[in-house]
């Protein structure tokens, strides 16, 4: 694709956007009636959405939206051919590209269409022809001249293919079956509206090193239900797709397992990173564990296990970190922090700020990113409700969604004496995972402590039996409480949560509750108790 170039800033984002999932850089004159004319249906066929430069205005120099289309390109097929290098334009995009591998972690594939490597790589032969013909007269064409240089070595030293001999429709079907199966086989739906969900990620990355391969990296991430912490696993799961041959992402390793066994697991595990839909035949999980160890064995693998809840379930996928090749990531997310303690890095999700939130929660009450002007004053009561947690402002938000005023005024009165149980159902496994004393001091602290000081809670629990100490652990370690200058502090919708479960199932009738913390309940208990 022919003429001189420009620069155009790359990004610095640590997440692309990809809007294309092929760029296909060639010279027209070269294949543009013949190997590309194939490649370029085969790769549409298979549903691969590339882009294919045959309407863009040609001009001295590279169009602006071309290079923007390579920065949203996840995959650069370069296809050198005999006259490649006579073209300042395809030379620009080769340098565009290289620096997208680099800075945004695009994937390159060379095609050396009846053109030897070397001749790319150390421009000999036609390509040290045309920059023959190159006019160095000035600095500035001088410093060109040398990044295409770069660019061409670069990128003739990646593997590729070499289009030589045999029949070209089995270089073009290998070439599209290498991409589809690296595009389709990994990519998981994360679902829209990620608010705030940049920032999340960047950090994750960050912590993952991927550029360092001599190493092993174990993360963990942490936090609440309804936090998001899945959907950014799956975000960095799909930013990273191209960069390991081997991955897998386990999800709800926590209900797979109650439901159908680590067996099934561990047969999962196996399958994605053998890449075959056969099923492995574990028998029993002792011997499931010994083929992942035999699998993993010398392999850089990259692995989500999502919702950990329990060390088992750890033991029998992935016991002990020396079973990962070098440049090897594994990222698990749990509500339990005690379980991420053997991790290098640990990434405590945070609540949505109050801009976030409102824009999220705008985006599924409203279908837009602002309130409509008449329902202002009560989405900042609603999203105030929800406390920046993700998963409560999407169902209240859904909840409400071409409602009128007044039933958004019913909704957030009901709201503040009976939680919306979609999120009181997700919030709840926590509770569930607890045992009875220390479920007895979650309660407590839901319906008397919250905001106190801890050593001050801790006696008058210790007054109970309670073994304070070990019981306010584990609900930090599950993120139940966090504490602030020695103060418990609870979310509010996990405090609500927690009194919901005391009222259970008499909400109405207050003498049955275990716990009385509204004086109106005290009287009406009492009064009850006289009835």
């Amino acid at each position: 694709m022919d003429s001189t170039s420009a620069s155009a800033s790359t990004s610095s984002n640590l997440i692309p956007q990809w809007n294309y999932d092929v760029f296909l850089s060639f010279r027209g004159k070269d294949t543009r009636f013949t190997f590309t004319d194939h490649l370029y249906p085969n790769l549409i066929r298979k549903g691969i959405h590339t882009f294919r430069d045959d309407s863009l205005k040609r001009g001295e120099e590279i169009a602006p939206e071309l290079l923007k289309v390579i920065e949203e390109s996840r995959f650069a097929l370069i296809v050198f051919s005999e006259n490649y290098a006579g073209s300042k334009w395809c030379l620009d995009e080769v340098v565009k590209i290289m620096e997208c591998k680099k800075e945004m972690k695009q994937t390159v594939i060379p095609i050396f269409y009846h053109v030897d490597p070397s001749h790319v790589r150390n421009q000999t032969e036609r390509f040290g022809e045309a920059f023959s013909n190159y006019k160095k007269d000035t600095e500035e064409m001088k410093e060109k001249v040398r990044s295409w240089r770069r660019a061409l070595t670069e990128a003739a030293n990646l593997s590729g293919q070499h289009v030589k001999d045999g029949y070209v429709s089995e270089h073009i079907k290998k070439t599209v079956d290498n991409i589809f199966r690296r595009l389709n086989c990994r990519m998981i739906d994360v679902g829209t509206n990620l608010v705030g969900m940049d920032s999340h990620v960047n950090k994750i990355l960050r912590r993952l090193c991927i550029d360092q391969l001599n190493d092993v990296r174990v993360i963990g991430i942490s936090g609440i239900g309804g936090m998001g912490k899945t959907t950014m696993a799956k975000v960095v799961y799909n930013n990273l797709s191209h960069e390991f041959e081997y991955m897998s992402f386990l999800e709800n390793v926590r209900e797979t397992r109650n439901t159908m066994g680590l067996c099934h697991l561990q047969n999962q595990l196996l399958c994605d990173l053998l890449e075959t839909e056969n099923k492995q035949s574990v028998s029993s999980i002792g011997q499931g564990a010994n083929m992942i160890k035999n699998v993993l064995q010398f392999k850089r693998v990259f692995i989500v296990f999502d919702d950990i809840d329990d060390p088992d379930q750890l033991e029998y996928l992935l016991r002990d970190w020396d079973w990962l090749g070098k440049g090897s990531r594994v990222i698990i997310t749990t509500r339990s922090k005690h379980l991420l303690q053997e991790t290098n890095d640990v990434y405590e999700v945070e609540r949505l700020n109050f801009e976030q939130a409102y824009e999220l929660f705008s985006l599924y009450a409203f279908r837009q990113n602002l309130p409509n002007q008449d329902f202002i004053h009560l989405s900042n009561s609603l999203v105030s409700y929800c406390h920046g947690l993700p998963l409560a402002l999407k169902v209240i938000g859904s909840l409400l969604f071409n409602k009128t005023i007044l039933q958004w005024k019913s909704e957030l009165h009901k709201l503040k004496r009976e939680p919306e149980m979609k999120i009181q159902n997700v919030l709840k496994i926590s509770f569930d995972g607890l045992n009875h004393i220390q479920k007895k001091i979650f309660l407590d602290i839901a319906c008397f402590f919250k905001g106190e000081d801890k050593d001050s809670i801790s006696r008058i629990l210790d007054s109970c039996d309670l073994c304070a100490e070990i019981g306010i652990q584990v609900l930090y370690d599950k993120s139940l409480i966090y504490l602030s200058e020695n103060n418990i502090v609870m979310h509010d919708l996990i405090q609500e949560m927690g009194r919901q479960i005391v009222r259970g199932q008499f909400p109405d009738n207050p003498e049955k509750w275990s716990r009385l913390w509204d004086p109106n309940d005290v009287c009406r208990a009492f009064a009850m108790k006289k009835g």
